[in-house]
């Protein structure tokens, strides 16, 4: 094993337990052996390596709930290896692995084929979900169980949302046997058929087929009927209006087992992104008005929604440098996660441990992996973060195989220093002093 090594004068955040004080931690075999206030380096042994943190924020590292991977079938917008150098960047130390690849992730074998492929890589943690229904089609159940015995952390089709009721239906009642989590994308498919961003007035003046709001909370009312009935767990991957944020409050407060992610892009930018036919500002679910963004950031700050995910979702030039309407859907966002989630603490949406603990904590539990705290014992997964360094994203500055994003061009103020994974640094940059 490396020798033993301790950060020191750092500020120690733990959504987890609240913690947030200045001092350090000491990592031994990979795991956390000691931390708090009291470490300082006259009392460790010359055996440990002491590092000057120098101030900086010492957390969790970030989990992820929502990549897409590219690889198997779109090798070309993003491989395996590529995705992982990104998450390392954007301080991301565990991911989920979307199935709505091609081939999908229906099966033992494909799943066991995304997993080895990131073991080989030994950095960021993998952790595949499994397709809910077979091909991701929404017509026939996938193998649940045997893929929960396979490794699959959570049941999706993805970005397509399961239409029909009754398959539904099967599939948060067969996930009950296991304690699985079923994961929707909040989109009624034949309301949003067709459409390019949010229905509305920018729209209308764009000549653009829209995606109705209400396209989100039907598909989410009917699904809480099915939750009610059959006491699934159910999480919604990335609501966009604030008529869902309000249906989802009024569930929790019934008692459900509901949950619910959110992206920063849909925290920071509004349709008006799509000005000028900006293909990188086409998501699915659509970039909706400043009401509605205001209602996520609520959401988030008083915690109906529990998940800040990126929803990584690469493409080439190919599927965006073509007109808005046949333009593929998507942005990446593993390499700004953190750093957009920032911008709503340094405007003080939010406090530093709430945002955190929906990019760490929180969706480690939802997943049922280790991960997302600071305590002894745990796994030596952890970000060691400037929260006020200056930095503009630009498509070069990018890891990612794809440069789609939507904050090209934009000054962040936040950006992890260095990450480590079982105690090994799979990222450090280049131009920090730590």
């Amino acid at each position: 094993m490396s020798r033993p090594f301790a950060f020191l004068g750092c500020r120690l955040l733990d959504p987890a337990s609240g913690l947030d004080t200045t001092g350090g931690l000491l990592v031994r075999d990979g795991r956390i052996a000691d931390l708090g206030p009291h470490l300082r380096a006259d009392g460790l042994g010359p055996d440990i390596e002491c590092i000057d943190a120098d101030g900086l924020c010492l957390a969790p590292g970030l989990v992820d709930m929502r990549v897409r991977l590219g690889e198997p079938g779109s090798e070309h917008k993003e491989r395996i290896d590529s995705a992982v150098a990104a998450a390392a960047a954007g301080g991301v130390t565990s991911l989920a692995a979307l199935p709505d690849s091609r081939p999908p992730l229906d099966d033992p074998a494909m799943l066991e084929f995304v997993a080895r492929r990131a073991r080989k890589l030994k950095s960021v943690k993998v952790h595949p979900c499994a397709c809910l229904t077979r091909g991701g089609e929404g017509r026939q159940l996938a193998e649940m169980g045997l893929l929960r015995e396979a490794g699959a952390v959570a049941f999706t089709d993805g970005g397509r949302a399961v239409a029909d009721a009754r398959v539904m239906l099967r599939a948060l009642a067969y996930a009950t046997t296991f304690d699985l989590l079923v994961v929707q994308h909040p989109e009624e498919p034949a309301l949003a058929a067709g459409g390019a961003m949010n229905e509305g007035a920018v729209a209308t003046r764009l000549g653009l087929p829209g995606i109705p709001p209400c396209a989100e909370v039907i598909l989410i009312e009917r699904d809480l009927r099915l939750v009610e009935a059959t006491g699934a767990r159910y999480h919604l991957g990335c609501v966009s209006t604030a008529a869902a944020v309000e249906v989802v409050r009024a569930a929790k407060a019934r008692g459900l087992p509901v949950s619910c992610g959110v992206t920063p892009h849909h925290l920071l930018l509004t349709e008006a992104e799509v000005e000028g036919y900006r293909t990188y500002a086409k998501v699915s679910p659509p970039l909706r008005t400043e009401e509605d963004r205001e209602a996520l950031i609520a959401g988030l700050a008083d915690g109906t929604i529990e998940v800040v995910a990126s929803d990584h979702t690469p493409q080439d030039q190919d599927s965006k440098r073509v007109p808005f309407a046949q333009a593929a859907f998507g942005v990446v966002g593993l390499e700004t996660l953190l750093a957009a989630g920032l911008e709503l603490w340094h405007d003080g949406r939010i406090g530093l441990l709430e945002l955190l603990g929906a990019m760490t904590v929180r969706p480690a539990a939802l997943l049922g992996i280790e991960g997302g705290r600071l305590a002894l014992g745990a796994a030596a997964d952890l970000l060691l973060f400037d929260p006020v360094a200056r930095w503009t994203v630009t498509e070069t500055g990018l890891r990612s195989l794809s440069k789609n994003t939507a904050f090209e061009g934009r000054e962040f103020r936040g950006r992890a220093v260095r990450t480590l994974v079982d105690g090994r640094t799979v990222f450090a940059r280049e131009d920090a002093a730590t």
